[in-house]
């Protein structure tokens, strides 16, 4: 998956917006207000932050290479993950998805009913 695959992936997604917070190179995805995906535009591989639950983040670390703690984000509930390797489409968006929900899941009930209705 390209960066415009994965930008526009994460951008069909209820309540999603791509901000620049940080700086000018780091494109962050976030819905009602809170991130769940980042990447910096001006890295020599492309790589993208994902929330993940912490039981899931080690054994996916485990089995792919492609999957490592998060680079400067909270090594327990982050994974780095290299998105132009060894791991097939199918499971990226998979990754996308888990780290989306685990947001959505954590957001005050008056906006996850605002994401219902979207």
């Amino acid at each position: 998956m390209n960066i415009e695959e994965f930008r526009n992936y994460c951008l069909l997604k209820k309540g999603v917006e791509e901000t620049f917070p940080f700086d000018d190179v780091t494109l962050v995805f976030k819905v009602m207000g809170k991130m769940f995906a980042a990447t910096g535009l001006d890295a020599e591989e492309f790589t993208v932050n994902l929330k993940c639950d912490p039981e899931k983040a080690i054994m996916l670390r485990e089995e792919y290479g492609d999957v490592r703690p998060g680079w400067h984000m909270n090594k327990k509930h982050w994974n780095t993950v290299v998105f132009e390797g060894g791991l097939s489409d199918k499971m990226l968006k998979e990754l996308i998805d888990h780290s989306y929900d685990l947001v959505v899941a954590k957001l005050k009930k008056a906006d996850r009913e605002f994401l219902k209705e979207l």
